[in-house]
């Protein structure tokens, strides 16, 4: 694991978007050559062996990660979107949010069953997200390699939701309480 202190770079701001919650910025550390270097190269570093032939990357901010950490590896980029954004035939998978449901969608050839998949993004909080795209990358076949993220909202217990969907292994550079 990369030695940057990654946290130095996340900015606490308090009663955001709501009293009583410490919403955690990542704008700073993405900003900062160095730091954003440091977590794209933590996350290809760990997932190097892996055999990983493409990236999924959740809409917005997992593009932001997902898509240089797929060049890092030298794997192509998927971006999982919300409905209406994809010009061909897609696949999609609903979830489940804190205040109702989204919903995310591939394009419907952009994997095969040859493929080995990498689901990264910048944050994993309650899961939802993550596990429709392992419910995707399912609908295909393909492989699961494994997830990675910038950081994890551990107290609200994402590796749970995860575990009831595939045993992969959650990476996360940052962990909160």
């Amino acid at each position: 694991m990369s030695d940057f202190d990654f946290e130095s770079l996340i900015v606490n701001i308090p009663d955001y978007p709501e009293p009583g919650v410490i919403f955690k910025d990542i704008t700073p550390l993405l900003a900062d050559p160095t730091g954003f270097n440091a977590v794209i190269d933590a996350i290809a570093e760990h997932f190097k062996d892996a055999g990983v032939t493409k990236v999924i990357g959740a809409e917005a901010r997992g593009f932001m990660i997902g898509a240089p950490v797929a060049y890092r590896l030298g794997a192509g980029f998927i971006p999982a979107r919300k409905p209406g954004k994809l010009p061909r035939e897609v696949i999609s998978e609903k979830y489940t949010l804190e205040y109702g449901t989204n919903e995310l969608q591939i394009h419907a050839d952009a994997l095969s069953a040859d493929d080995v998949v990498l689901l990264v993004d910048d944050l994993i909080a309650t899961g939802g997200t993550v596990v429709a795209q392992v419910k995707l990358v399912q609908k295909v076949g393909a492989k699961l390699a494994g997830m990675g993220f910038l950081m994890e909202l551990a107290f609200l217990h994402p590796r749970e939701a995860v575990a009831q969907a595939t045993d992969v292994e959650v990476f996360s550079l940052v962990k909160v309480g």
